[in-house]
């Protein structure tokens, strides 16, 4: 299987290159199912519609809302160990920018045991440009965690939760270019 994993993953990387990610166990998932994915150039940039016109597309993701049982606690660490500012109180105030890079919009299988408890329905991923930093910088403040020992095509993994459970992953891309300042 991991000569499978390791040739899945070099062809994703070219089709896609490094702006697709695919984690491990999706990866093992996949293959387990024999779902294949799919291999195809990614769309051109203004793609056309069945009816020859231009197709508007999103600009990226502006928000992402979730519910939570105390909003405001949670609110601040991810202000206090992410750097993700809070929602401003006057259209006024600063927001959270993220730096330009690959997001991936993945719906899973509900019956996925990616996120790990079965009652969590979304994960986020960030980008982060020194997974070891990030990790220790996480572990002073007594927050567990866990680091993939193994790199990918794509780059680097870990695994953490928020105070509410809700898994959190960490990404350093393999292109050092996808998370510089």
């Amino acid at each position: 299987m991991p000569f499978q994993r390791r040739q899945v993953l070099r062809m994703l990387s070219f089709s896609f290159a490094s702006s697709f990610v695919v984690s491990r166990k999706q990866l093992v998932r996949t293959m387990e199912t024999d779902v294949q994915p799919m291999i195809s150039t990614p769309p051109a940039e203004n793609a056309i519609t069945d009816g020859g016109t231009e197709m508007e597309k999103v600009t990226g993701i502006g928000g992402l809302f979730f519910r939570a049982h105390d909003p405001a606690s949670l609110a601040k660490w991810y202000q206090q160990h992410l750097g993700v500012l809070p929602v401003p109180k006057s259209y006024a105030g600063p927001v959270w920018k993220q730096e330009a890079g690959p997001t991936v919009f993945a719906p899973f299988p509900e019956a996925s045991d990616y996120f790990g408890d079965a009652r969590k329905v979304w994960m986020v991923n960030f980008r982060v440009k020194d997974l070891d930093k990030m990790a220790a910088q996480l572990k002073a403040a007594g927050i567990e965690v866990k680091i993939d020992p193994q790199s990918y095509p794509n780059g680097r993994f870990a695994r953490l939760h928020d105070p509410e459970g809700n898994p959190i992953e960490l990404w350093q891309p393999a292109d050092p270019t996808l998370t510089k300042k």
